[in-house]
């Protein structure tokens, strides 16, 4: 195993229609199945793994543009989809990255943009387990 930096961890319990507390308490859900509920208030697991994903990845985005010695400003917006899996009848996810880059050109935001891609432990986590595309902007 490789060397641990840290470790997060947080509990559901009730699935989908439960309850989600990290360890120390920041997050701290009640979790609602947005397709079978459209009145109660609450996250799921596709909002949580967005903000997730979205964080990760800007953050991947931000290191990959500094080692590039590019001086930008980014903002990623994840949209985690759930939908139902053609090849197995059940479930899946698929995710669209939409990025914002202030500082470079648009072909340069592309390459920037799947530079980091590569470097992203989200990605790296899902690539070839779920669609991820990218759509990245300059401005």
């Amino acid at each position: 195993m490789s060397k641990v930096i840290f470790t997060s961890s947080a509990t559901a319990k009730n699935g989908r229609d439960g309850h989600v507390k990290s360890e120390d308490g920041l997050i701290d859900l009640k979790l609602v199945n947005p397709a079978k509920n459209k009145t109660d208030k609450g996250s799921n697991p596709e909002q949580l793994f967005a903000a997730g994903y979205a964080a990760c990845y800007d953050g991947a985005l931000n290191h990959v543009a500094s080692e590039q010695k590019k001086k930008i400003n980014s903002e990623t917006t994840a949209e985690v989809s759930f939908m139902k899996d053609p090849d197995d009848n059940g479930f899946k996810i698929g995710v669209t990255l939409n990025i914002t880059i202030e500082g470079v050109g648009p072909e340069e935001a592309e390459e920037l943009a799947e530079d980091a891609h590569q470097f992203c432990p989200y990605s790296k986590a899902t690539r070839g387990n779920i669609e991820v595309i990218l759509n990245p902007k300059a401005v």
